[in-house]
Parts: C-alpha cells; structure tokens; sequence
C-alpha cells in the first residue's frame, strides 16, 4: 500500500466523538496525509470489531487507514479475521491492521509476547480470510519482535522512539519492510508548557520494562527516566516548538531509515481533534 511519507496518528480517530472523527478523517486526505492512524491508549484499544476504522474508510476514498495496534491478548484471530471480512472489498485494499503484544501491567494473559505473536500469525495465515501478511504491521520496540515483523508482516511502527532508535530498527529490519515510526508532536513554543504537556504522554510508559531498554538502548540513562522524565528525553522524543522545529525532528526519522513517519499531534486533550495544528503542518509536512 502506498502511505506516503507522513501520516497522522490520532487517539482522536479511535475514541472522539464519531461524527467529527467522519468529518476529520475526510478532511486529512484532503489535506494530502497519506494514511490515518487510528491510535489507542494503554490498556484501552477497543477495535476487535474494526468499528472506527470502517467509519474511517467509509469517510475517505483514497487514504490508507491503519490500526494501531490491536492487542493480541483481547482480539482473537478469529474476531480480527470475522470482522476484516465483512468490510467492503474495496476498504479492505485500504486498510492495515497493526498488532501488538502491549505490555503487563495493562494485559492479565501476558506471557512469553514473542512465541504468543508467532502464535497469532500463525493463526491468522491458517484462517485464510484475516488479513495478509502483506497488510499486517506489528508494534515492535524489541529486536526480535523487529525482526519477526520483518520475517511475517509487511514491517513495524513503533512508538515514542528517536531517531537514533529508527537507525537501529531499519539495520535489523533491512531494506524492503516498511518502518513507520511515530513522531510525537506538541505544537507549543513555551519551553515550559510545552514539555509539561510532552510528559503526560510519557507518563503511562516511564514504568513499562519494554520502553525502558528500548530507551537505554538509545543512549539514555536511568536517570532520564525518573521524575516524569529529564528535559533530554522529553527533547528527544517528542517534537515541540514551532513548524520548523517540528519538521525537523520528522525529517531525522526519514533521515536515520523510515519510510513513513505518523504524526501524532497532543494538546491539553489528547481525544480531542487538533485540526489548526494539522492544517499547519500539512502546509510542510506532506510534501518531504
């Protein structure tokens, strides 16, 4: 499927109110984004039934919509495979369907993630009708998860890394899976208020094992990820400021190896639909 170079991913999408996510998922193809996310929230990802992402399709023609993720512990195989069969042929050929094993504190059944996601693959290629490897992405931070999205599915989004970190993912994945990190966004230019809203997002992750090596992994330190985390992991993972700045944190994601890099724009209401900071950013953005 061709995403473009820049997505947008949005809570917004999944859990906002359903007559605006119709007007604003139409008015982001317009905008020229080449695929709409349809993000979660730890713990809370209702989409077994792909209910958003069809009302998505259906207020779109031409934009790829993705799911991200679905947890592989609430939605069985054959809930996903049950319900990708009865969107329309045509939103099938649009949409993509990301899995992922999330972490935990937020899954009672979680146990040996990486032989229960092989487990879950293999499931969904002997159904028949679930959706092709070919439309399959997995929420990979870890190198073997990275490694088996590359050996099964068409590639990985992670979630909350830097660049240094998508080098390291596109040297483990090689050159043909897709890589299509998310690039967390606060347009703000106040230092403070900026970084304040930047750590309600990292708030529910400081904790999470996974995040945290992955983290390390990029050169932090564990004392960048006490107390809400230090200024250097905020700076580093989320882009605040102005377009420029934005830009250019986009930009060093496709530089270090990404295919696609999904926006994921946050304000003080992280369902809400920020559709004065899209229309900003698609005026640079898309055309990268």
């Amino acid at each position: 499927m061709r995403l473009g170079r820049i997505g947008v991913w949005s809570v917004g999408l999944t859990h906002g109110d359903r007559a605006e996510a119709r007007e604003a998922a139409a008015e982001l193809e317009e905008l020229g984004y080449g695929a709409l996310w349809l993000g979660g929230v730890p713990g809370d990802n209702p989409q077994a039934d792909l209910a958003p992402a069809a009302e998505v399709l259906a207020a779109t023609r031409r934009t790829v919509v993705a799911v991200a993720c679905l947890s592989i512990w609430t939605h069985t195989p054959d809930q996903l495979a049950a319900a990708y069969r009865a969107l329309p042929a045509a939103d099938r050929g649009r949409l993509v369907t990301g899995l992922a094993v999330s972490h935990a504190p937020f899954a009672e059944r979680y146990r040996q993630p990486l032989t229960a996601m092989c487990r879950y693959l293999d499931a969904l290629d002997a159904i028949g009708t679930a959706p092709p490897p070919s439309a399959r992405l997995i929420g990979a931070h870890r190198p073997r998860m990275t490694q088996l999205a590359a050996a099964r599915t068409a590639g990985t989004q992670p979630y909350l890394v830097d660049a240094c970190y998508t080098a390291r993912a596109r040297a483990l994945l090689g050159a043909g899976p897709l890589l299509a990190p998310v690039q967390t966004v606060v347009p703000l230019t106040d230092p403070v208020a900026a970084r304040a809203v930047a750590r309600t997002v990292l708030a529910p992750y400081l904790t999470l094992p996974n995040l945290n090596r992955t983290w390390l992994d990029s050169g932090f330190t564990e004392a960048d990820l006490q107390h809400g985390g230090s200024d250097r992991l905020v700076d580093r993972l989320v882009a605040w400021g102005d377009t420029e700045r934005i830009t250019a944190h986009v930009t060093s994601h496709l530089r270090a190896g990404a295919d696609h890099v999904a926006v994921h724009v946050v304000t003080e209401h992280p369902r809400a639909f920020p559709r004065a900071a899209w229309h900003d950013l698609a005026s640079v953005l898309p055309t990268i």
